[in-house]
């Protein structure tokens, strides 16, 4: 029914998503040129023409025909296109988004209709009825509240993938509530033998088997449970995540703003950016989108040079212009780096002294000069043009940096090129963090930030928590007690004091700032998907901590902030990552299963037990994986397609460089002639699924790996 009343529902999220994609391809086509860049255009013209036809819309097929018509000659040319063809494809492309945004605006609802009367069908929306795009419109097209239809479908994907897996990890409930009703028959039986004096000894051995199986029973629901809710706080998280946008959906905008604004001025400049990954808030994502249009055609018009001028510089004939976006601890930065003049101080000091913010003879450094810019109405171009010469770039800058509760700071250096950077707070954020315990206190470190988690032996721990050190690939690095850390933040005091006096049993390797620390925490407990938000005014904060989320209680947990964890593990100052005695590396483990599901939770197990590991999806993947680097110990599925488990063991101990690496077999089989076969293909060990215990495996592998 739905698609029956709009028949135009699903082509336009298609349409969107294509002139967006043709937008930045055209925009790169002007920086790059090659066959396969061509090729990719025609492919989203083609498909476009196609779609508009079927759902007869003649204006956008009709352009989409004629972007094809100026591509088709470059087809399997890898020279440059001319500068006059990229602007007509951009051209078209902005009067096909036009068409498109007409088709988004909601259609005009029809007038009451008198009693036996139907109202006479309608045209549909004209073109050319809606205000012109223009050069921005791209921009416009990037600045809606939500995310595009390509992000919107990748993340429904992933948290559809995570409900199919909680909905996986209730069926050993569903089990057990049978086994829970079969038990409870079985003590109404024994309680009426009970009751009759029938056969004691029958009753006793009843009532054995009852509470074995009620054990058993416990077992299977607690495990389940665990893994139902540590799936649903996934489940959750990604939920959450949903509300957040990529930062790189306004990076096309900002190309399209610099190529127009170099366009204008006859220069050449070359885009880059940075941080297309980082999430958050689609509010605060556009009101910074918006400044930084400002920003970067400031640079291209103030800071960078003509050619001639470049080339007696001895600079590139191409200027660049860099925009990164990234997250430290609760703040998001969005810097504009240019290649050019840097900012003109004579001219500024000029301006400013004639617009009364110096005094005559005044003799200000010169960053009280830059800093001038952000005071208001300071241009330094001597006319007004399209794209300069108002002064209000640097004041719409200063105003969102303000409404946003950050700031904004210029870095200049003359003749090598300026930096403006505007650092705001995020109000959420999505990231994949690492749970860990230290203490009696749950707390998430970023895991974007964690290299790799060592499990310590009591007596290493003890040591590195006296010594504040820990050896690790050939490097002394500082170690920091988390328990003590939190202990010291506000955290729970008596939980962290004995964690932290009794030793951690996991040491977190982490980076930040171009430096690597180890965090001890007590254990590691999982991954998690998650949204953070910033800390309440009135809560204590530390270095240590930069934000907070929700568990599914709905009780607050820490976020920790890497940056802050690295200057903590450094403020001893007789540590400063000295070398130490060559340490040899562990061996990493190769998983090999067909199953993604099965290769991601036996990583996740491992990786949490400090072992390094690769993942293999076939038996024939991993032989030609194990022959290019030495691993430890081979952990491999029996059922997969082509070669099996059993013959790749068998394969392994025939070859004489695999022939020492001890293997596991996983499996679902669970009969003696499995089993045995595994023994005569020289499998080390054999763990059944069915069967599966996370710390029967982990003995198997301590045994085994050096």
């Amino acid at each position: 029914m739905a698609e029956a009343q709009d028949p135009l529902r699903y082509f336009r999220i298609e349409a969107r998503e294509l002139v967006d994609q043709i937008s930045a391809a055209v925009l790169d086509l002007d920086q790059q040129s090659g066959p396969d860049l061509v090729a990719r255009l025609l492919r989203f013209a083609h498909t476009l023409k196609g779609a508009a036809r079927v759902v007869k819309q003649t204006e956008i097929a009709d352009r989409a025909h004629e972007f094809e018509e100026v591509l088709v000659p470059h087809r399997g040319d890898a020279g440059p296109i001319a500068a006059a063809e990229v602007r007509e494809l951009l051209r078209l492309n902005d009067e096909i988004a036009r068409f498109v945004t007409e088709l988004e605006q909601p259609a005009p609802q029809p007038p009451p209709r008198a009693a036996g009367l139907d109202p006479a069908p309608g045209p549909g929306p004209a073109p050319g009825s809606a205000e012109p795009v223009g050069a921005e419109g791209p921009a416009r097209a990037h600045e809606d509240d939500a995310p595009t239809p390509r992000a919107v479908t990748a993340d429904l994907d992933e948290l559809l993938d995570a409900i199919g897996e909680a909905n996986a990890r209730i069926a050993p409930l569903r089990d057990g509530r049978d086994t829970l009703g079969r038990l409870h028959r079985g003590v109404e039986a024994l309680g009426e033998r009970l009751r009759a004096g029938r056969d004691p000894a029958e009753a006793r051995a009843t009532a054995q088997r009852l509470a074995s199986e009620l054990g058993v029973l416990g077992r299977r629901w607690t495990d389940a449970v665990d893994q139902v809710e540590r799936q649903f706080d996934e489940v959750r998280g990604r939920a959450e995540g949903l509300r957040l946008v990529a930062a790189g959906t306004i990076f096309t905008a900002l190309h399209r703003a610099v190529h127009d604004a170099a366009e204008a001025e006859g220069k050449r400049v070359r885009f880059v950016a940075h941080g297309a990954d980082t999430r958050m808030g689609p509010h605060l994502l556009n009101q910074v989108s918006g400044a930084f249009l400002h920003v970067v055609r400031n640079a291209v018009v103030h800071g960078i040079e003509l050619e001639e001028d470049r080339r007696a510089a001895g600079k590139p004939a191409e200027g660049s212009v860099t925009v990164e976006v990234r997250r430290r601890g609760r703040w998001a930065h969005f810097r504009c780096t240019d290649d050019g003049r840097g900012f003109d101080l004579t001219a500024l000091r000029r301006v400013a002294e004639a617009r009364g913010l110096l005094p005559p003879g005044a003799e200000p450094e010169p960053q009280e000069l830059v800093d001038l810019v952000l005071h208001g109405g300071i241009s330094t171009s001597g006319t007004v043009t399209e794209v300069a010469g108002r002064g209000i770039g640097m004041d719409v800058a200063r105003d969102v940096a303000a409404q946003l509760h950050g700031t904004v700071s210029i870095v200049n250096q003359s003749g090598r090129g300026a930096t403006v950077e505007i650092v705001v707070p995020l109000t959420l954020l999505s990231m994949n963090g690492l749970v860990v315990e230290a203490g009696g206190t749950i707390a998430t470190m970023p895991m974007d930030a964690v290299r790799r988690c060592v499990r310590l032996p009591r007596d290493e721990a003890a040591t590195a928590v006296a010594s504040g050190r820990i050896a690790h690939e050939g490097q002394v690095v500082p170690f920091l007690p988390l328990a003590r850390t939190l202990a010291g933040a506000g955290a729970d005091q008596a939980g962290a004091g004995a964690g932290a006096g009794a030793g951690s049993g996991v040491a977190v390797v982490l980076s930040a700032d171009k430096q690597t620390v180890a965090v001890g925490v007590d254990r590691l407990a999982g991954t998690a998907t998650l949204v953070a938000r910033p800390l309440p005014d009135l809560a204590p904060a530390t270095p240590v901590i930069g934000s907070v989320c929700i568990d599914l209680d709905g009780n607050p947990r820490l976020v920790l902030d890497p940056h802050g964890l690295v200057a903590a593990a450094r403020d001893d100052p007789g540590i400063g990552g000295r070398p130490a005695e060559e340490v040899t590396p562990r061996r990493p483990i190769l998983v090999v299963d067909d199953s993604l599901t099965t290769r991601m939770l036996e990583r996740s197990i491992l990786e949490s037990a400090g072992y390094e590991v690769e993942l293999a999806a076939s038996a024939e993947e991993g032989l030609e994986m194990a022959h290019s680097r030495e691993y430890g110990l081979f952990l491999t599925d029996i059922d997969m397609p082509g070669m099996n488990g059993f013959e790749f063991v068998e394969r392994a101990r025939a070859d004489p460089e695999l022939a020492a690496v001890p293997a596991i077999l996983v499996s679902s089989r669970s009969s003696a002639d499995d089993r045995r076969r595994g023994e005569e293909a020289g499998a080390a060990a054999y763990v059944v699924k069915g069967e599966f215990n996370q710390e029967d495996l982990l003995a198997h592998i301590r045994r085994l790996i050096l």
